[in-house]
């Protein structure tokens, strides 16, 4: 089934023919259980598909149960490791837990602020509210893409949520659901020169 992908960008590629990641990049991939890969082993886990499907190294730095103002003490250490780009999917607990939604909004847009100050790409994954019949997507996600110019992936999850066969309980995704995320990724990588064709 086709997974339409929406995204939002300020920046401009000016040399497009070239590829932004090399064969030696690293992606982390940094989150909560959305990351991590719970409802499928690890090797399932979208980080694990999507390093397959590239070829390049992703870290997994999903933690299960984590809220943003607990990933937003966590993000330095791994930006320490130097990635080329951060695949920042967080929120889904803030959410869950109803949390304030302005905090999320605030810890989000910190996150990418340190991502980009280390020097990495971001790409932003919007977490839909489980709440909310049908799925929908917080308006705070491309609010924070808009504002600070960086990819927007706005669609895969509320997909994945809609369809009970892609899904191992009432959040999560089973091993399909995390490859279909793995290919929306991919998806992006291709479409905006991150990765050759």
């Amino acid at each position: 089934m086709f997974v339409a992908v929406i995204v939002v960008i300020k920046e401009s590629r000016e040399d497009l023919s070239k590829n932004i990641l090399d064969k030696d990049a690293v992606i982390l991939a940094f989150g909560d259980s959305l990351t991590h890969g719970f409802g499928a082993s690890i090797k399932d886990s979208y980080p694990a598909q999507l390093e397959k499907k590239t070829g390049l190294k992703v870290i997994n730095a999903g933690i299960n149960g984590e809220t943003t103002s607990e990933g937003l003490l966590r993000l330095p250490k791994f930006l320490e490791q130097k990635p080329d780009l951060v695949i920042l999917c967080h929120g889904g607990n803030d959410i869950l837990q109803k949390l304030s939604q302005e905090n999320l909004k605030s810890n989000l847009q910190k996150m990418v602020r340190l991502i980009k100050q280390s020097g990495a790409e971001v790409i932003l994954v919007a977490v839909p509210d489980f709440h909310m019949f049908g799925f929908g997507t917080l308006s705070l996600y491309a609010e924070v893409a808009d504002e600070v110019g960086i990819l927007l992936e706005d669609d895969v999850l509320t997909h994945i949520e809609l369809n009970r066969a892609l899904k191992s309980d009432y959040v999560h995704p089973n091993e399909k659901g995390y490859e279909m995320m793995a290919n929306a990724f991919v998806k992006i990588l291709k479409d905006y020169k991150f990765i050759a064709p």
